[in-house]
């Protein structure tokens, strides 16, 4: 299980700086208020099973996954269904409230939407519930390895 102290050094690496708080980020809300910034420049990072397969999708906030654009995008046929807390940690090595983009396991894959495109730099979780990483989306993309789709709900046109 990667430590808040492995994603430090795996961005450092990358010239990435990781932000540690006294508050609680586990959610979007409250890590917006912890960076100082809106709900929907939170990267917010979540796992899904498709069918038996674990995908992580990093978004934005302010929107939800549709799950017929992630089995789309994934290439992956099944039921899409939200996790419990055992197989948060067992697919993706966090806690829920800490799932972070980096370091994952290989078997997970990595869908990044393209929402977060709206800006300019988006903060996502280094691993514990007290933390964010401002990263752009290209960054984001080439450190997972992730795949960019659309896989939310306009998030201008609501559900």
């Amino acid at each position: 299980m990667p430590t808040i102290e492995d994603v430090k050094a795996f961005l450092q690496e990358k010239g990435i700086e990781v932000w540690e708080f006294d508050q609680w980020t586990p959610t979007s809300e409250l890590a917006a208020r912890a960076v100082g910034c809106s709900v929907a420049e939170i990267a917010k990072s979540i796992l899904f099973l498709v069918g038996d397969r674990p995908v992580v999708v990093v978004t934005c906030g302010d929107v939800k996954v549709k799950g017929s654009l992630l089995k789309k995008a994934a290439g992956l046929t099944g039921k899409v269904r939200l996790p419990k807390e055992d197989e948060v940690l067992r697919h993706t090595g966090y806690a829920p409230g800490g799932v972070c983009p980096f370091l994952l396991p290989d078997h997970v894959t990595v869908v990044v939407d393209s929402s977060m495109r709206r800006f300019p730099r988006v903060y996502a979780a280094a691993g514990n519930d007290r933390s964010a990483v401002p990263v752009t989306v290209d960054q984001l993309l080439e450190i997972t390895g992730g795949l960019e789709a659309s896989v939310c709900q306009d998030h201008n046109h609501g559900p």
